[in-house]
């Protein structure tokens, strides 16, 4: 049997190809897919090479466990449906709608290990949101918001927006978003957002922080712009004795980060928030499956869906990647859809 898989064959050449594929083995189900979501932010750095080449894809997954290396294939959401088990597998599972992280393809196998249920009341839209949703609910533990604070974020991508929306349901005293592209500051008003702000008006918001807080700053920073250069600005807008949780990945990017005097007096605690392990002081009370049950719950509330703004044909794969990188501003979230 065959499948259409999406195939990265080099920076900026996308090949979407139909090639053979292996039935489920000991342990697996066969998933047919329905639609699959690009992660902008991640996938983009593959796009365009900005990866080191011994990088592994995600060394915590058996379906991105290889190197980063071309022809590759990247993508970790996909809903669909199991149409077929292995030989030690449940047949209970057959039709059973699932979340995979595994790239972008029609069909694939899979460990059951490695699939999600997804809850009957929520639709495949919504749920296309799962993983991104599980990084921003880590993102929300690792910033550990209180009441009465002041936050920011710097970066209203997926992963921006939808952590944008965490923090707009805490009894925040601020919230305030930061992000080059006026759809997605519109955007992060809509989630929950007090105020949003381009990158050119830092100093205003500075301006208004330290107004709002009796000239205290932001308690709270979230650096989710994937531009290493944005942690200048986190370091402006962080207060004395404040936290900057970092959620990007730079990939290969570098810049010079000013840890001048103003940093070096402040006790500013920078923090390193990654959606593969849990926050180790909270180890006693939450695992994998408390925070999986969390994310979608926060689905539910949030209703993510609302930020798709493409939808497209898989065949049309090489147009989605083209727009991300080069028109980025008139996209949020890009969806391939797989025939039935």
């Amino acid at each position: 049997m065959n499948r259409t898989a999406v195939i990265m064959h080099g920076p900026f050449h996308i090949g979407v190809d139909r090639e053979a594929f292996r039935p489920p083995e000991s342990g697996e189900v066969l998933v047919q897919a329905h639609r699959s979501a690009i992660s902008a932010g991640t996938e983009l750095l593959f796009y365009r090479g900005r990866v080191p080449p011994d990088q592994p894809l995600d060394a915590g997954l058996a379906s991105l466990a290889g190197p980063a290396a071309y022809p590759l294939r990247y993508g970790y959401a996909a809903v669909g449906h199991v149409v077929g088990t292995g030989p030690d597998v449940s047949d209970r599972l057959l039709g059973r709608r699932v979340f995979c992280f595994h790239p972008h393809a029609s069909h694939f196998a899979i460990r059951t290990t490695e699939i999600v249920p997804i809850p009957d009341n929520l639709n495949d839209h919504d749920a296309l949101f799962f993983a991104n949703m599980e990084t921003a609910v880590t993102l929300t533990l690792d910033g550990r918001p209180a009441i009465g604070e002041t936050a920011a974020v710097l970066g209203q991508g997926i992963v921006g927006l939808l952590t944008a929306a965490l923090l707009g349901r805490h009894p925040l005293r601020g919230l305030f978003t930061v992000d080059p592209i006026p759809r997605r500051r519109r955007a992060s008003l809509d989630m929950g957002a007090h105020a949003a702000w381009d990158p050119g008006e830092i100093t205003q918001l500075k301006s208004q922080l330290a107004s709002g807080t009796g000239g205290a700053m932001a308690d709270l920073v979230f650096e989710l712009s994937g531009e290493p250069s944005a942690l200048n600005a986190a370091i402006e807008l962080a207060g004395f004795g404040s936290r900057i949780v970092i959620g990007s990945w730079y990939g290969t990017s570098s810049a010079g980060i000013n840890l001048g005097s103003r940093f070096h007096r402040s006790r500013i605690r920078m923090i390193a928030s990654q959606v593969s392990t849990l926050p180790t002081d909270l180890s006693a009370r939450w695992d994998r499956q408390r925070r999986r049950e969390t994310a979608w719950e926060m689905i539910r509330l949030t209703r993510p869906a609302r930020l798709i703004t493409h939808e497209m044909p898989v065949e049309h794969a090489a147009e989605a990647y083209d727009l991300l990188d080069r028109r980025p501003e008139e996209a949020l979230q890009v969806v391939f859809a797989y025939p039935d």
